[in-house]
């Protein structure tokens, strides 16, 4: 093994797994294997065979890997019973994993007080429980539960469970900082000192991040002679969470030159990887999360922007495209001619940068955003905006009116009932006449569901390309201090097609259903004038 090299263990569908609000089903523990192979990772822990059914479901069909060892995860065997006769020990090893990581004590207080025994017959667990499963499978892992808080009290006990391990057979032993208070500086002068002792090409680091510092321990102790991490996916794990390897691999591959198994293909995955765990779990992504967020590489400030342009070494750290991230121009009411003329270049419209219109649009986003418009998440109707100044975006419809109606009440079985209608009035650019207005009533889950359906029954015909338009997130914000129910609102409206597309639309009224509408407008027009629709 090269001295450069660095092994990654995930650990998302066990630790993760203990995430308050995170329960992951057969399929979803099917699919994020399948994502963490594609990126590179060396090993996968897939659960607790015997600890519930959903794990013993996934280990009975374990999904087959290109690259990635898939572990299965126990704990050594009990005080009093020997190894070929421990339950637990046998279920751990009666999978079709080849790789097995078990957890042991390695605190003193915890021997003496949790367990109950004799620090002899917790050493004796240690070394028995390694050396069954080493005739049993391909690899034995040691998880050093509590090794820290261990050795800072009792550095001869804490040394001599590691040591029985690696007398045992384990391929790794992994120091824990199980209750995650143990600082970097704690973390890099102790696994030095492990190291002293026992080759770092043998020692693993698993993080917990109850301080905040999970990422920073386990590259500490990278720098001390660790060679092997374990994390998750986004930091998923009990209490605070655990590493997060989303973090720590672009770490260690672009900042310490580092070699993982990841490479630099698998890295551009990263951001896919990332946000498909969060889809899973009906997340929404942390836009500010480090290396892939949406916001990681966005620039508002019009002098920063400006020096991007020039090079974006200026203010980027990595080439974002290195872990399947894109650069994004924000336009806001801090935004200069750079910010604007980016942004053009974005959306392929070419202009003049000494265009006159250039500093109006300006003026107008600055005007817009002192109203309540946020167009640094709303892409599709600061497009909008600038194509409108540029004079090319077609005029699909003209909303004259809508009315919405609401009504709550109780039926004849005596069930509570709302009801959402609403009616619109819209005219065509191909219209001479008033009484040629098309109006159109619907009903809805909802007022702006009815809103939407509405509309749709007058465009629909005339716009066939419309019907596969959903909206996949509505968020309202409320703006101005004080009566909450009289404040000016602001809405945000993400919008999807088959394509694959989505975008965000804002609106800002005084009245939520006018935000609303403002905010649907935006995206109906938006998806015409991407699908290359004429006005009708």
């Amino acid at each position: 093994m090269s001295a450069n090299r660095v092994y990654i263990y995930d650990t998302t569908l066990r630790d993760g797994a203990q995430t308050s609000g995170v329960d992951f089903g057969p399929v979803d523990k099917d699919v994020i294997a399948r994502d963490l192979d594609d990126l590179g990772v060396d090993y996968i822990e897939g659960g607790w065979p015997g600890a519930n059914p959903t794990d013993d479901s996934f280990f009975d069909n374990l999904p087959k890997m290109k690259t990635a060892r898939i572990a299965a995860f126990g704990m050594t065997r009990r005080a009093g019973r020997s190894a070929d006769n421990d339950p637990g020990l046998n279920a751990l090893l009666g999978t079709d994993a080849r790789v097995v990581c078990m957890v042991g004590k390695t605190w003193d207080y915890h021997v003496d007080v949790a367990l109950g025994i004799e620090r002899s017959e917790n050493i004796a667990m240690i070394r028995d429980s390694i050396a069954y499963a080493a005739s049993k499978v391909d690899e034995v892992m040691f998880d050093a539960e509590h090794f820290f808080d261990g050795y800072k009290a009792n550095p001869e006990f804490a040394m001599e469970c590691l040591h029985a391990a690696i007398d045992g057979g384990a391929r790794w032993v992994v120091l824990c900082d199980t209750n995650g208070g143990t600082l970097p500086f704690e973390i890099e002068d102790i696994v030095a000192k492990v190291c002293e002792t026992v080759p770092g090409d043998k020692i693993g680091i698993h993080c917990h991040d109850d301080t905040g510092n999970a990422v920073a321990n386990s590259l500490a102790a990278v720098r001390a002679g660790a060679r092997m991490v374990q994390g998750t996916i986004n930091g998923l794990g009990e209490r605070c969470g655990n590493a997060n390897l989303v973090s720590v691999i672009p770490t260690l591959m672009l900042k310490m030159g580092f070699e993982t198994a990841v490479g630099a293909g698998g890295l551009k995955h990263l951001s896919h990887v990332s946000n498909a765990l969060d889809e899973r779990l009906n997340r929404a992504p942390d836009r500010h999360r480090p290396y892939v967020g949406e916001s990681a590489f966005a620039h508002k400030g019009g002098l920063h922007v400006s020096a991007v342009e020039k090079d974006p070494r200026c203010y980027e750290h990595i080439d974002p495209e290195s872990v399947g991230n894109h650069r994004q121009i924000l336009v806001s009411d801090q935004a200069g001619r750079s910010n604007i003329l980016a942004r053009f270049r974005e959306i392929g419209l070419e202009v003049d940068d000494k265009d006159p219109r250039i500093n109006a649009l300006l003026d107008k986003v600055k005007e817009k955003e002192k109203q309540g418009y946020a167009y640094d998440g709303a892409e599709a109707s600061f497009e909008l905006l600038a194509r409108r100044a540029m004079g090319s975006v077609p005029e699909y419809f003209h909303c004259s009116s809508f009315r919405v109606i609401d009504e709550r009440r109780w039926n004849a079985k005596g069930d509570l009932v709302t009801l959402s209608e609403a009616t619109v009035k819209l005219a065509l650019s191909s219209d001479k006449h008033e009484s040629d207005q098309r109006m159109a009533v619907a009903e809805g889950n909802g007022p702006v569901n009815a809103l939407d359906a509405a509309l749709r029954k007058v465009l629909l015909p005339l716009y066939p390309s419309l019907s596969d338009l959903r909206l996949v997130d509505y968020k309202v914000r409320i703006l101005t201090p004080g009566d909450a129910t009289a404040a000016v609102t602001r809405v945000m409206i993400e919008s999807t097609d088959t394509s694959g597309r989505t975008w965000a639309t804002v609106g800002v009224s005084a009245n939520v259903i006018d935000a609303s509408y403002n905010a649907l407008r935006d995206s109906i027009i938006y998806k015409l004038f991407c699908d290359g629709a004429s006005a009708a």
